[in-house]
C-alpha cells in the first residue's frame, strides 16, 4: 500500500540546518520553490519561507498564498533578525501585516511581533551541530585548566571599518581589553572572516570564557531580546559562556545555572575576573548549559517545533467541524 510522502517546502537561502533537521524527521525538502507543482503540494505539511523574501515579491506572495490555502498548507515566516528586520523598508513589512500573509510567525524574539501570522510561534535560534560541538574532546578534559589557550575569547564581526554597525561592539571590546591587559589576562578578539567552523569550534574550546556582545539584530539601535546563533554553539563546543542582556535567555536557560549574563563594561570585567579564578564553578555553568543545548536547541529539535505548529495548524478546520456538530 502505498503511503502519502512527508514533504515539506523550504524557501530559505539554502538555510541547511533547518534542511536537516526535517529530513531526520522523515521529511522529503523541497528548496527554492515559488511555484511547486501540485504534485509537490499534494504531500506537503508546511512551506518555510524568508519573510523578507516574501515581501520583495508581493504579487508572487500572494499567489503562492492563494495556492497553499486551498490545500490548508500554512505558510511559515522565520524571522531570526527581530527587530531590526534587517533594515526591510517599512511599507514592506505593513504588507505583510494587512495581508497577514503568514500563517505562522515564527521568530527569535517576541519584540513587535503582533500581526505578522494568525499564529505567533517562539522559534529561537539553535546549535548547528555539523560545525559546532565537542569535536572528539570530553567534557572531562575541557576540566582541565592547562587546556587552554585563552582567557577571554570573542568570535565574531569586529571590524568596525567595514561595517560601521559593529563600532559599539569594537568599541566596548577595545576598552575590555585595556581593562583585562594590566591583571595578564590573556584576550583573543578575531573576526571570523576566514575561519572554518572547525577552526572556530576549536579556537571556543580552547578559551575559558567565551564573549557575546552585540548583534546584528540590534542595528536598529534597540538591543535585540533574541539571541544570536552563538549563545547555543558556544555551549555545544563545551565553552563557558558570557553574554550581555538578552531578554529571551531565560525561556531558554536557567540563569546563573546555565547562562551568565553581564549588564555593562563593569559588570563585565568584574565577572571574567570572577569565573577566570573560580574555574570549576565556570565549567560547571559550561556542563549544565552544554547538556540543556543537546537537550533542547539544536536545529533537530527546532524543526520538531515547525512540524508541530504545522500539524497543529492543519488540524483547525478538523477541530472547527467537529466544534460545530
Amino acid at each position: 500500500m502505498r503511503t502519502n510522502p512527508k514533504i515539506f517546502i523550504v524557501n530559505f537561502r539554502g538555510f541547511q540546518p533547518i534542511k536537516d533537521g526535517l529530513e531526520a524527521q522523515g521529511f522529503t525538502v523541497y528548496e527554492n520553490l515559488w511555484t511547486p507543482t501540485d504534485e509537490q503540494l499534494a504531500g506537503c505539511v508546511g512551506y518555510l519561507v524568508c519573510m523578507y523574501d516574501l515581501a520583495k515579491r508581493p504579487f508572487a506572495a500572494l499567489r503562492l498564498k492563494g495556492r497553499l490555502k486551498s490545500r490548508n498548507i500554512p505558510l511559515i515566516g522565520w524571522n531570526v533578525d527581530g527587530p531590526w528586520n534587517k533594515g526591510e523598508k517599512r511599507w514592506r513589512l505593513a504588507f505583510l501585516r494587512r495581508f497577514q500573509l503568514l500563517d505562522i510567525y515564527a521568530s527569535h524574539t517576541m519584540q513587535d511581533a503582533q500581526g505578522y501570522g494568525r499564529v505567533t510561534l517562539y522559534l529561537p535560534n539553535a546549535a548547528n551541530l555539523n560545525s559546532y560541538n565537542l569535536g572528539g574532546v570530553s567534557l572531562q578534559t575541557l576540566r582541565d585548566s592547562s587546556w587552554y589557550d585563552y582567557d577571554v575569547s570573542f568570535l565574531g564581526g569586529v571590524d568596525a571599518e567595514k561595517y560601521p554597525e559593529l563600532r559599539d561592539r569594537a568599541d566596548f571590546l577595545a576598552q575590555l581589553r585595556a581593562r583585562l591587559a594590566p591583571h595578564g589576562i590573556r584576550c583573543h578578539f578575531v573576526s571570523a572572516d576566514g575561519m572554518t567552523a572547525e577552526q572556530q569550534a576549536q579556537m571556543i574550546r580552547k578559551s575559558r570564557i567565551n564573549l557575546n556582545y552585540g548583534a546584528r539584530c540590534d542595528d536598529a539601535g534597540v538591543v535585540s531580546w533574541g539571541m544570536p546563533e552563538r549563545c547555543f554553539g558556544i555551549p555545544a563546543c563545551g565553552g563557558f559562556l558570557l553574554s550581555d542582556i538578552r531578554e529571551h535567555a531565560k525561556d531558554d536557560f536557567v540563569l546563573d545555572e546555565e547562562y551568565v549574563m553581564f549588564r555593562d563594561l563593569d559588570d563585565c570585567e568584574a565577572k571574567i575576573r570572577y569565573y577566570l579564578s573560580h574555574f570549576d564553578r565556570a565549567r560547571d555553568v559550561a556542563e549544565r548549559a552544554y547538556h540543556r543545548v543537546m537537550r533542547e536547541h539544536t536545529y533537530a529539535k527546532r524543526a520538531q517545533a515547525m512540524i508541530a505548529a504545522a500539524c497543529a495548524y492543519r488540524e483547525r478546520p478538523l477541530r472547527k467541524a467537529a466544534a460545530s456538530s
